[in-house]
């Protein structure tokens, strides 16, 4: 089974638009999207209804929660609480229902899928370095074989196993027994690791292989969104420098 994971889309139509045109052609299974639909770019509606028709399940990622009001963000700073608000604003009912129904965990066999740390998830923790994967370790029996998240906008992979935890710095890699993976699968819309390409991973259950698919879409366009919307003007121009 094929099956593609996408993540922290951020209301980012272009970038969502290209990375499914692309995930068409790798003849997947299945999507899964992991959250963070809604938030800093201005094609909320769009963007879920796509989400909507084309993932198999969608986890609430910490915006779509703030969006719906499944949790306080007032301690967010003034521009994500401002575009927050507004997304909350422009969603329509439909799409504010979809929000508020999404769950927080899902799993296919031995593949688990969550937005931040798979321990609390509801509390939106980060794991993008070695110390927070260290974390992990006493949960590690609990936690299935392979773990997709999101949340960091970061390409990063973690082995524990054998006492240690472990970088996997590949843009393709095999998935070994004996080891627990977890696996940060970068942003459709919002990149953060200084490439400006949108990001989705494939993970193919039957060749035990996680790739990293790099995506380019019109950045242009998504910024002149952010640019003639009510949005800070830094949501529309770090996408061209992927930060």
């Amino acid at each position: 089974m094929r099956i593609a994971i996408i993540s922290d889309i951020h209301s980012n139509i272009e970038a969502l638009t290209e990375v499914l045109k692309t995930i068409d052609k790798q003849k997947v299974d299945r999507i899964v999207s992991l959250g963070d639909v809604v938030g800093y770019g201005a094609s909320p509606n769009p963007c879920c209804e796509l989400v909507r028709e084309n993932a198999e399940v969608t986890l609430l990622g910490n915006h779509d929660a703030a969006v719906a009001g499944r949790m306080d963000y007032s301690f967010y700073y003034d521009a994500a609480r401002h575009a927050l608000d507004w997304s909350a604003n422009v969603l329509n009912d439909e799409n504010l229902a979809w929000l508020r129904s999404l769950p927080y965990t899902y799993r296919i066999g031995d593949v688990g899928f969550c937005h931040g740390s798979p321990v609390e998830p509801r509390s939106y923790e980060y794991i993008f370095a070695l110390e927070q994967a260290r974390e992990l370790t006493p949960f590690s029996g609990d936690l299935p074989e392979v773990t997709f998240i999101g949340h960091s906008h970061l390409c990063k992979a973690f082995a524990i196993g054998s006492g240690e935890v472990n970088d996997v710095v590949a843009q393709k890699f095999g998935i070994r027994k004996g080891y627990k993976y977890i696996i940060s699968v970068g942003s459709v819309g919002q990149p953060r690791d200084y490439d400006n390409r949108s990001c989705f991973v494939i993970h193919d259950t039957e060749a035990r292989t996680v790739e990293y698919v790099r995506v380019e879409y019109d950045i242009q366009a998504s910024a002149q969104r952010i640019f003639d919307a009510d949005l800070a003007l830094n949501f529309g121009k770090r996408l061209f420098l992927g930060v």
